[in-house]
């Protein structure tokens, strides 16, 4: 595969070609999730057991994810997500996985141009791995779940995994989404764009909340069974892969 992958208007993506591209990536992680004012990496033991993509523009990097290709279910205990769910059910999909972390932009970055180019470098990765489902962690900014009562009560009423596939608890702090009446707007507002993406194209979340003091954020485990996305979704998807 050729590190560049694809191209829209100002914007490309590619591959992370070696240490320079991969600690750059950590440096804006660090911007988006630690500090958008500081100097530093966001760095874990996971960086080598990924591939990074990037996305950059005139003012350089712009968006970064990091992605692991597991070729079945039984696989995936050595990753991220792993560490802090009971992903053992998702031995009832067969085929190969990937799993998705650190995705971010850059906080000054506002292009919708930007997302629309990761998704689709993604959706391209997915199609050539034929990966039957794409998961990871999407987490809320914050410790505190009150900001988000109506997200989490709404993923919790429409949103939570099916019993058959659903990740069970590990994590030592965690937190079980709450259930009761929410404002649909709100909640929607009050969801990160990561996991709105996620809920559109049929995804769905773990039945609980991981709390996470080193980073600083809230996440529920998400996946999405790639032959459930909508159809008009997946075929705008493909679209934007091909250009």
């Amino acid at each position: 595969m050729a590190d560049h992958l694809l191209s829209k208007g100002v914007y490309r993506a590619r591959i992370a070609a070696g240490r320079g591209d991969v600690g750059a990536a950590q440096a804006l992680r660090y911007l988006a999730f630690r500090d958008p004012e500081g100097e530093g990496r966001d760095v874990d033991r996971y960086d080598g057991m990924n591939r990074h993509l990037l996305v950059e523009g005139p003012e350089g990097l712009v968006c970064t994810f990091r992605y692991q290709i597991f070729p079945g279910a039984a696989d995936t205990r050595i990753g991220y997500s792993a560490g802090v769910y009971d992903l053992s059910h998702l031995s009832a999909l067969d085929g190969p996985m990937i799993e998705m972390g650190r995705f971010c932009l850059h906080p000054k970055a506002h292009d919708p141009d930007i997302l629309r180019l990761a998704w689709a470098a993604m959706t391209r990765l997915v199609d050539e791995a034929q990966a039957v489902l794409l998961f990871g962690c999407s987490s809320f900014r914050g410790t505190d779940p009150a900001p988000y009562t109506d997200a989490l009560r709404m993923l919790a009423a429409e949103h939570i995994a099916p019993a058959r596939i659903r990740p069970g608890p590990k994590a030592r702090e965690r937190m079980a989404l709450p259930e009761g009446p929410y404002d649909p707007q709100s909640a929607q507002r009050q969801l990160p764009p990561l996991l709105r993406t996620y809920m559109l194209m049929g995804g769905w979340v773990s039945d609980h909340a991981v709390i996470d003091r080193v980073m600083n954020t809230l996440h529920v485990f998400t996946g999405v069974e790639i032959d459930r996305v909508p159809e008009a979704r997946a075929r705008a998807l493909r679209a934007l892969a091909q250009e």
